[in-house]
């Protein structure tokens, strides 16, 4: 992936989330535009995420390192 892919990602109207899988295995959820942001290297992750939206941490993750990025569902209806 590179920084465009990931701006790209970030900027897509309507928003659609979606999971980064790391090469290790761990994914980290980007369920809103404004818990990532785009370095020239790494992709920061809000992890966390309080009651009032914000996040208490965030995971770098280096962008040589993500594996895969998988679209989440936005699905909200009980089932």
């Amino acid at each position: 992936m590179t920084t465009g892919m990931f701006r790209e990602l970030l900027r897509q109207q309507p928003f659609r989330p979606f999971r980064l899988v790391m090469s290790s295995g761990e994914a980290y959820e980007v369920r809103h535009p404004e818990m990532a942001w785009v370095t020239k290297n790494d992709v920061l992750v809000g992890t966390d995420i309080a009651d009032d939206g914000l996040p208490a941490e965030f995971r770098i993750c280096p962008m040589f390192h993500v594996a895969t990025v998988e679209p989440l569902s936005t699905d909200t209806r009980a089932g």
